[in-house]
């Protein structure tokens, strides 16, 4: 299981440059980055992998409402030779309250609409031309799209139901998650994902796995802020059952918590369970954070 971490990109350009020198410094070779509310995620990246050249980069993940597949390709691909072919590009649904009720737009049958984006982001991205015309994707090239000659992005997709981990383990690369604990992975995430890949011939696929830490002695404060800081996660559909499939109540009960020690053993658990790559998000105080990111470098050290 690869280690990985996020990589904040709020803020002026040099801070989030200076946190992505401070991690790889650190020993981390891949980091991702949310697209929410601040700057435009692949902009940033671009800039950071063109001045850290050896550091793996990710999307987790881009809303593909607002964008249509082929501006999405175009720029991905350019932000691929920007950073020597080193980007992940992890695309995602958003939720209902967002689409909806922020952007106007409609989230219905949202499977299938990204079974239609994905027909068509995914050639794209390999430089090839599409004629794709869905009920509601329409994506026509009549030459590629961004710059002719970089490798292929990687392409995920945040997947958490059957039809979605289908379409990813089918389509795409893997998938990414969130607040997933490790027994829904392994019951669920796992097999249905690699039997879709298995099924149409394609490699293994990748499950980056996402979750909030804290390496303390103080479990039930940690507990309280982590319940405090990701309550609104707890509210969302997607994210609510997969936590009850876990058995877990409050998004603290899927974080990875405790000593050293304990923290080391459930990043075991992770792996057992079928992750690829863990990216951790610390929580709490500075040193509970610093201490969260030791272990994540201490770990993946241990585990070349």
């Amino acid at each position: 299981m690869r280690i990985a971490t996020g990589l904040d990109t709020n803020g002026p350009l040099e801070r989030t440059l200076e946190r992505a020198t401070g991690l790889r410094d650190r020993g981390f070779t891949s980091m991702w980055s949310s697209q929410i509310f601040g700057p435009d995620t692949l902009t940033v990246l671009a800039i950071v992998g063109r001045e850290l050249r050896d550091i793996d980069l990710g999307t987790a993940v881009i809303p593909i409402q607002p964008r249509h597949p082929s501006m999405l390709a175009a720029q991905a691909r350019t932000v691929q030779e920007a950073i020597g072919g080193r980007l992940s590009l992890g695309v995602g649904l958003s939720h209902q309250v967002i689409v909806e009720g922020l952007w106007g737009l409609s989230f219905d049958r949202p499977a299938s609409y990204m079974r239609e984006y994905i027909d068509a982001l995914a050639p794209l991205l390999r430089g090839e031309n599409v004629s794709a015309k869905g009920e509601r994707v329409t994506a026509i090239s009549t030459s590629p799209l961004g710059p002719r000659e970089t490798r292929t992005p990687g392409l995920l997709i945040a997947a958490l139901g059957p039809k979605m981990l289908q379409l990813a383990g089918s389509s795409t690369d893997g998938t990414l998650l969130w607040l997933t604990g490790p027994k829904t992975i392994a019951s669920h995430v796992a097999p249905t994902i690699r039997a879709a890949a298995a099924q149409a011939g394609r490699p293994e696929p990748r499950i980056v796995c996402a979750l909030p830490m804290n390496v303390t002695n103080d479990i039930p404060g940690a507990r309280e802020r982590i319940n405090t800081q990701l309550a609104t996660y707890a509210t969302l559909p997607s994210y609510a059952k997969m936590m009850a499939q876990e058995g877990a109540r409050e998004p603290a009960d899927v974080a990875l918590l405790g000593s050293r020690e304990q923290v080391l053993e459930q990043l075991d658990e992770l792996a057992n369970a079928g992750v690829t790559e863990f990216s951790g998000a610390p929580t709490g105080t500075a040193a509970e954070r610093e201490a969260a990111l030791d272990v994540l470098v201490e770990y993946g050290a241990s585990h070349p």
